[in-house]
């Protein structure tokens, strides 16, 4: 498959992976990906071209346990309202009820974004439940931040977010199921998408229509992300997005019902 020409930013993330990767396979710390699934094949041969692919020999596993989950959290949402949140993005609706977020899809609106008004998070491990109602598209945000929306269906003083996303597919996108894959909201695509056969218990570990644990850690450059305690996500970043909000994604479309609980994080000493 051909990929797209790399710029700067590209070669640098290129370089980081490598030096970080050999030093991690010194240590005996790294797992690599090895082959591209032939059942994914339709799909990388339609993300392949995109900004953010990444090459084979960049591709990382995560092979860690998920991390505790218990001391040093704080708590993100009160279960009462939205304070420390702010919309951003569309038109599309959250409310609270029975301590929980409800994200609402609005047909012809744009994604739309609840997101922490605290806009500097950097080393963190953040955990939070969700489950879709009714099935839609959604996602995490973390270290995002935003923009003025200059698009033409832009309303007046709306913003664009954009950033790294833990991605949610709920019932699965023809069968793709890559969730727990870390996309480039607004910035190129696909950082990390699930299509080695190594990713094949990550793409099994969404329950479609129940509720699910997300984990994500970030430190320094290295994001990985957990979906239900199962590894999938290991993504070296090159610096770009080293700190920012979290937002919770409604993604535009003509339905979606997304429930959000016991949002918590750890920040860690940089």
């Amino acid at each position: 498959m051909t990929l797209p020409q790399r710029t700067k930013s590209d070669t640098c993330r290129v370089l980081l992976t490598a030096l970080i990767a050999a030093l991690l396979s010194f240590s005996g710390g790294l797992t690599i990906g090895q082959e591209l699934d032939p059942q994914q094949q339709s799909w990388i041969d339609h993300y392949a071209k995109q900004k953010n692919a990444p090459k084979l020999s960049e591709m990382l596993l995560n092979t860690d346990d998920e991390p505790e989950l218990t001391d040093g959290f704080t708590v993100l949402f009160n279960g009462k309202d939205l304070t420390g949140w702010k919309p951003k993005g569309g038109t599309c609706t959250f409310e609270v009820k029975d301590d929980q977020i409800i994200g609402t899809c609005v047909p012809g609106s744009p994604s739309t974004y609840l997101c922490t008004e605290k806009s500097d998070y950097k080393n963190f491990i953040f955990t939070c439940d969700l489950k879709m109602e009714v099935d839609g598209n959604t996602g995490v945000q973390f270290r995002s931040n935003s923009k003025p929306d200059t698009s033409k269906k832009a309303k007046p003083n709306s913003e664009a977010v954009f950033g790294p996303q833990f991605e949610v597919e709920g019932k699965g996108k023809n069968g793709r199921h890559w969730t727990g894959g870390i996309y480039g909201q607004s910035c190129g695509g696909y950082f990390y998408p699930l299509w080695l056969k190594e990713h094949r218990a990550a793409r099994a570990a969404e329950n479609a229509t129940g509720w699910n644990r997300v984990t994500i850690s970030a430190e320094g450059h290295v994001v990985k992300t957990w979906l239900n305690g199962v590894p999938v996500s290991h993504w070296i970043d090159a610096g770009t997005y080293s700190e920012g909000f979290f937002g919770l994604q409604v993604h535009k479309g003509k339905s979606g019902t997304i429930l959000f609980k016991n949002l918590r994080v750890k920040e860690l000493s940089e």
